[in-house]
């Protein structure tokens, strides 16, 4: 377990689930295949990290049911969802019930699995998995891509799900 602040004089974890409660997240998808099938998961800790290289990353905890897939994948593929997608994301957040089941997906012909209905997605190869108290970082090379069209951007904040619309925009570029 990687430590970077001495428990003693940390933030209590209330404090920081509390402070980043109220920081607002993009909502996506993580799926991987594994030996037992196709796994996946909702996530919001995606982050991009490079554009050149395309690096993103995003984190799991390691006590989610999809941890040992993900542990051990070569690839994965990131879903990027968007308003119409609250229900797949609330779906891959459930945990004990079959995700793929009611989810039109199909198989990459790399062999992980996408969702059909998400029209903006990266996939790429594990690049280095990074150990973060009782998490891991995963870094992905983006190889492939998908941006799909007029996209209202799902978030996740304080507890809710929200979208950014035209009149979030505070000021004009």
């Amino acid at each position: 377990m990687t430590t970077c602040v001495d428990r003693e004089t940390a933030v209590d974890p209330a404090t920081f689930r509390e402070l980043f409660r109220h920081y607002p997240n993009g909502v996506a998808i993580i799926t991987a295949q594994g030996d037992e099938g196709p796994v996946g998961f909702t996530a919001t800790s995606v982050v991009s990290i490079s554009a050149e290289p395309p690096v993103l990353a995003f984190s799991i905890r390691e006590s989610a049911s999809a941890w040992p897939t993900v542990a051990t994948a070569r690839s994965v593929v990131v879903h990027f969802l968007d308003t119409a997608h609250r229900e797949l994301s609330e779906l891959f957040a459930t945990s004990g019930v079959d995700r793929f089941a009611p989810a039109a997906w199909e198989r990459l012909p790399t062999g992980e699995p996408r969702l059909l209905d998400v029209p903006t997605w990266a996939r790429g190869p594990v690049l280095e998995r990074v150990p973060a108290g009782g998490s891991t970082v995963v870094l992905v090379g983006a190889a492939a891509a998908s941006v799909g069209q007029d996209r209202v951007p799902l978030v996740y904040h304080d507890r809710h799900y929200h979208s950014l619309t035209p009149l979030s925009v505070l000021d004009e570029a």
